[in-house]
């Protein structure tokens, strides 16, 4: 039988997070924004959950800002000692188990994100609710030009490094081919300003989003050194580069 060659590399994914995992706390602020609005659309249905799942939950946080019952949260890194270890892609729980099911800033690199969402329904009860929110969209696109040019400059070769992220209107539809009912896709869009690229990739270690793609190739230092110097020379006056991030945020609904 054929098999489909797979985008990233699960176990760096879960190497990644688990190396990020002690110091997580310091390096969430994308996380802790997707949390209060997450949190918000939570308490302005006015619903009450009984159950629910926190998936990709890193530390939990999010699951602890919702009022259920009874919560668990799935990981793909035990490092942060969610309830089950497990791919957001490969949910190991039977149909109509939660109230709930919220993500916020992991579904940007699961492998298998249409079979993700089919799981996520399937796994809600019926009326129940899904909220998620990723980072997608334009995010890092200038990184992603300056490393192709770099690359290109280096050896007249290009390879993905920085991950291809789905648009509003892909996430909309794959909430549709999912079957989920009132489904709802919005995008947000954040500057985060830094003072160079070292900080900036610091920043990706620290939140456990450094490469994990299957196909990445080694970063020559010339090569992270004309990227630098690019990065550089679009900063402003203060010495700060402006880096655009955006979120899509997903709602919908299992049929009740």
């Amino acid at each position: 039988m054929e098999t489909t060659a797979e985008l990233f590399d699960r176990h760096r994914r879960r190497v990644l997070r688990d190396r990020a995992a002690a110091r997580y706390a310091d390096y969430a602020f994308l996380k802790d924004a997707m949390v209060d609005d997450i949190a918000a659309r939570v308490a302005d249905t006015g619903k009450s959950f009984g159950r629910v799942l926190d998936l990709g939950a890193h530390d939990g946080r999010l699951g602890a800002r919702i009022a259920g019952d009874w919560s668990v949260t799935v990981d793909a890194a035990a490092a942060f000692k969610p309830t089950l270890v497990a791919d957001e892609d490969a949910l190991p729980f039977a149909d109509d188990s939660f109230d709930l099911i919220v993500s916020a800033g992991s579904l940007h690199n699961v492998n298998d994100l249409p079979g993700a969402l089919i799981q996520v329904r399937r796994a809600l009860r019926p009326g129940g609710m899904f909220i998620a929110a990723f980072v997608a969209g334009e995010s890092l696109l200038q990184l992603r030009h300056d490393l192709i040019a770099a690359d290109d400059a280096a050896t007249g070769r290009v390879g993905v490094r920085v991950a291809p992220m789905i648009d509003v209107q892909g996430a909309a539809g794959l909430l549709q081919r999912g079957g989920f009912v009132s489904p709802v896709a919005e995008i947000d869009s954040f500057t985060v300003r830094y003072a160079g690229l070292i900080a900036l990739l610091a920043d990706l270690r620290g939140m456990g989003e450094a490469n994990a793609l299957a196909s990445r190739l080694p970063l020559r230092r010339d090569v992270l050194a004309d990227v630098a110097a690019r990065f550089a020379d679009r900063a402003d006056a203060d010495g700060k580069t402006n880096v655009p991030v955006q979120v899509i945020t997903l709602t919908a609904w299992k049929a009740g």
